[in-house]
């Protein structure tokens, strides 16, 4: 399974990508927001920092506009994933990029039938919303498990992105029923090595060695 951050926070990527956890990035208008920082600027940083797809979102409705805003964000590096919304517009924009050979991230899924939609028209990748889902009494991991067994009947190349990781069992949950990526925060993926039996082994381990009176080096 492929990681990638959902953040603009460049300092939190390093560390990530420091450590091999990094396998691309996303970002959208609400974190760049948060960054507080200039939209070209922040993504080329991004950019510099990791090698994997580096998603940067358009914000036109229009299919036309999408696609303008899409060439000039690809313009920015080599490993730019143009995001665009799942809306008909978006699908144009998507069949236009794609076949002009730009990666291109359908988001905002919530159906098998949109994320069918975006497999036709060339998505690399499909980022369906399972945290959002979830808040509305819905199974957003029912989600990722029926693209799952659609792609796989027919062969289709797009890649499942599972997106609004909220926890740990979400990653993991995600990575049983056959995920291809997950983005989230960086304390979500932080918070992997947590564990409670882990901290209690480690303070028994402590006392322990503190009892021993040794030191090692």
């Amino acid at each position: 399974m492929k990681f990638f951050v959902d953040t603009a926070d460049t300092a939190a990527i390093r560390e990530l990508n420091d450590l091999g956890m990094v396998d691309g990035v996303t970002t959208n208008p609400s974190l760049i927001l948060k960054s507080g920082r200039d939209i070209i600027e922040v993504t080329k940083e991004i950019c510099d920092i990791v090698t994997g797809p580096v998603s940067a979102e358009v914000v036109a409705k229009d299919a036309a506009d999408m696609i303008r805003e899409g060439k000039h964000l690809a313009t920015i590096a080599p490993n730019i994933t143009v995001k665009v919304p799942l809306t008909w517009d978006g699908l144009k924009a998507c069949k236009v990029l794609s076949s002009e050979g730009h990666m291109v991230n359908v988001t905002l899924c919530f159906s098998a039938a949109q994320a069918i939609l975006a497999a036709k028209a060339g998505a690399t990748f499909i980022s369906p919303f399972i945290g959002r889902l979830d808040d509305i009494n819905l199974d957003g991991m029912q989600l990722i498990e029926d693209i799952r067994v659609i792609y796989d009947n027919y062969d289709f190349k797009t890649e499942i992105l599972a997106a609004s990781i909220r926890s740990v069992n979400h990653i993991t949950d995600a990575a049983r029923v056959g995920a291809d990526v997950i983005t989230a925060p960086p304390s979500v993926i932080k918070s992997m090595a947590n564990h409670i039996l882990t901290d209690k082994g480690l303070a028994q381990f402590d006392a322990d060695w503190a009892k021993t009176g040794q030191k090692i080096g």
